[in-house]
């Protein structure tokens, strides 16, 4: 295969962030990766009301600059499992850390927004009856209520504080508490407004992440964690959001929820040129089970706050499934670092099976019409170790997942979110006619410099190193897949920054991170690279032509991250990762429109996505023969060593179990603004009534191992009572309850215990 290391993985596969290789998964197969630590512009009248409307290749080439760079290695990792390392178990990965739809009345426009007087807008008494999944108050007549506005108008957040509308690139919000659903407002005046169709593969995506918000990071919140290390009791060292939460630091994260991210943070978002937000969530937004340790449902009513944050200023949100049962990478920003078993190992399957169902879950709520224009794109699952899971694995489990989304929306092709897929660590090329006339399918890629060969040369000499390889990358899978996006990039060109390896794992740059071998001393972080305070006029100016070299190279992209908070020294210690510190001392771009043609290239992609990628004609029409090919579940999984077993053998649910429905907002109007006159549906969070299959439920009499149990375990044994066993395909005891056959016996292994719903 082309573009491949000396181990056989793509060159330019972008890779997982952060973590240490210390927690991998009991050694895994040879060669298995490391973890890491981680237009047109219309008048506001004439706006529809509510939701109706319509890791980097080599850079350098061979024989050029500093050898760690022209290696064909991952340079943003900590680096990679060999043959002789496949015996090392977890606990000592672990050991560096100890124990552990209608259109509303056209408003008058009166100044820079528009104006409803009360005297208009009295409510129908007849059809004010608000349900169970509605939101409504009643107010006194007569008070005014601005509700949108441009550059300079006053807003009044949701908590009642009030700040300018800054935003000189022709954007305007749009928020009133009557139609919530309201999608008139607009970033700016080049990108489609939330009530237009956004043309994916014309207009670019110019995004940011989100991230460290509702899926926690140690080093985007350094201070949340090192302060909930002070209180930590004995043995506990805090690492990642499972160890937090068992540090004691429930109220910390629900205030970390709260704080971190607020309403002003959207405003500035669209304010900067950007029209999506990429906003990775976990599991534990839905549900979480007994013993599992994650703070439940609580995550979710920020997303609710988010979406209308995003659909007062005009975003698009790519919706990031970033964390799932059992974590699909292992690494802290799954919620808890160590093994993975997603789609590998004992419970590879049965994980699978609920992380299909919570895809199922986001998917109905999603596609409902009062969301569906807001959240026009869904990271089904992010980051997998896709060479361990292996691709054909991966690949059944995506096409699931396709399906599960394209049933919610349930309305035809062109409907529904366009589905991301990571790549996996695979690259892209491994992705080259796979999903053949999916309704809009998307590859995701996550390209980083800064893991792997260090380098002590200045930014000032590596700035455009993003267009070599990037730029022809992308355009190639733009050809031979389909749509492709960056869903994460940064300016970092070092592993330099607190946290940034993982919890006190030290930086290669250093010499001190020593999970994948020893590295030589190249300098001091903290002098060479942290100090931004004292960057000069030249080295802002590089990491500026750095990003926009990678915006260009991209062409669409998400930045890793929007926001990095301050350690507990008052401070950002990982100032490359931040894009609003950026904005603020002046190396990355203000309109992100500047990057148009910083490779040289004022088009880089010369041609154009096959109408069925993008929900046209052909749409929806897979191949029979494709999705036999990849029929689920998979005929066996994978285990540490490259050993494989039996679906057969393995745990299983079936479709039992009553469907999870989730909630929508509680509408509230901001103090001291008029308050809500009539009734407003904020859906069921069911959008497709003849989805009705049961989620996935523990089978009476079988036994279940814990989620997070680590790839080198065995299946239980016995896997089932005789009673209630699964039998062989074809066999008259086979029951139809959705678990796959059992046509020998598996191996004994130590008494588990049993997972409870």
């Amino acid at each position: 295969m082309p573009y491949t290391d000396d181990m056989g993985i793509p060159l330019g596969a972008a890779q997982p962030r952060f973590l240490g290789r210390a927690l991998y998964d009991d050694g895994g197969a040879p060669g298995m990766r490391n973890s890491i630590a981680s237009h047109q512009t219309y008048p506001s009248s004439d706006r529809a009301s509510e939701y109706g409307a319509d890791s980097l290749y080599n850079l350098n080439p061979a024989g050029q600059g500093r050898s760690s760079f022209t290696d064909g290695s991952y340079h943003d990792e900590p680096g990679f499992f060999m043959a002789d390392q496949n015996t090392r178990r977890n606990t000592e990965k672990r050991a560096p850390y100890g124990a552990a739809k209608s259109r509303r009345r056209k408003p008058i426009l009166l100044g820079l927004g528009i104006k409803k007087f009360g005297d208009d807008s009295k409510p129908d008494s007849s059809s004010n009856t608000a349900s169970n999944n509605s939101s409504s108050s009643t107010t006194p007549q007569g008070k005014v209520a601005i509700v949108t506005g441009g550059d300079g108008s006053n807003i009044v957040a949701e908590d009642g504080s009030t700040f300018k509308y800054s935003n000189s690139f022709g954007g305007t919000w749009y928020w009133d508490v009557n139609d919530p659903f309201n999608n008139g407002a607009r970033a700016q005046s080049w990108t489609s407004a939330l009530n237009e169709t956004f043309n994916f593969g014309v207009e670019r995506i110019r995004g940011v992440n989100i991230g460290g918000w509702l899926v926690t990071e140690p080093f985007i919140a350094p201070s949340l964690f090192q302060n909930a290390q002070k209180n930590a009791p004995p043995g506990i060292t805090v690492i990642d959001e499972y160890t937090l939460l068992q540090a004691g630091g429930q109220a910390a994260l629900e205030d970390h929820y709260k704080t971190f991210i607020t309403e002003q943070d959207f405003m500035q978002i669209a304010a900067a040129g950007l029209n999506f937000v990429r906003i990775p969530i976990g599991f534990w937004a839905i549900e979480v089970l007994d013993g599992e340790g994650f703070l439940p449902k609580t995550s979710w009513q920020y997303f609710l706050k988010a979406i209308q944050w995003a659909r007062k200023y005009g975003l698009r949100i790519n919706l990031d499934l970033h964390a799932l049962p059992g974590s699909q990478n292992g690494w802290n920003h799954s919620g808890r670092l160590g093994t993975y078993n997603v789609l590998f190992g004992p419970m590879g399957i049965a994980n699978a099976q609920r992380s299909l169902d919570y895809i199922r879950i986001l998917s109905e709520f999603i596609s409902q019409p009062q969301y569906k224009d807001v959240i026009p794109m869904f990271g089904v699952t992010n980051e997998p170790q896709g060479n361990s899971i292996t691709q054909d694995i991966l690949a059944r489990y995506y096409l699931q997942a396709y399906n599960t989304v394209r049933l919610a929306s349930g309305i035809g092709q062109g409907h529904g979110p366009m589905v991301s897929f990571h790549d996996g660590f695979m690259g892209p090329d491994k992705w080259a006619g796979f999903f053949p006339n999916a309704d809009r399918a998307s590859l995701d890629m996550h390209p980083y410099l800064c893991f792997q060969g260090q380098s002590a040369d200045p930014i000032t000499a590596r700035s455009t190193q993003p267009c070599g390889a990037w730029g022809s990358l992308f355009n190639n899978t733009l050809s031979k897949f389909g749509f492709i996006v960056a869903g994460e990039f940064s300016n970092a060109v070092t592993d330099c920054g607190l946290y940034v390896n993982g919890v006190n794992l030290g930086t290669r740059y250093e010499g001190t991170y020593t999970l994948d071998g020893n590295h030589p001393d190249l300098g001091n972080c903290a002098t060479d690279w942290l100090d931004y305070q004292n960057w000069d006029k030249d080295t802002k100016n590089a990491y500026k032509t750095f990003a926009m070299s990678s915006m260009d190279a991209l062409q669409n992209w998400f930045f890793w991250t929007w926001k990095v908070g301050n350690s507990t020294a008052g401070k950002v210690e990982a100032p490359h990762w931040s894009y609003q510190l950026g904005l603020q001392e002046g190396w990355m771009p203000t309109d992100p429109r500047q990057a148009v043609g910083q490779c040289g290239n004022k088009s880089p992609f010369q041609g154009s996505l096959q109408p069925w990628q993008t929900g046209g004609a052909g749409a929806g029409n897979i191949p029979a023969d494709f999705t036999n090919e990849y029929s689920w579940p998979p005929p066996s999984i994978v285990f540490a060593g490259g050993v494989t077993s039996d679906a057969g053998s393995l745990p299983t649910f079936s479709p039992s179990g009553a469907p999870i429905t989730l909630p929508g907002p509680t509408i509230t109007p901001a103090s001291g603004e008029p308050t809500q006159t009539k009734s407003v549906d904020v859906g069921s969070g069911w959008a497709n009534t003849q989805d009705t299959a049961g989620m996935m439920k523990p089978i009476a009499g079988c036994n279940y191992l814990d989620p997070w149990i680590g790839s080198s375990s065995s299946p239980p044994s016995p896997l089932c009572t005789a009673a209630t066993s699964a039998q062989p395909a074809g066999d008259s005891g086979d029951s139809g309850d959705g678990a796959p056959p059992n046509p020998r016996a598996p191996p004994a292994i130590t008494a588990a215990p049993t997972l409870r719903r």
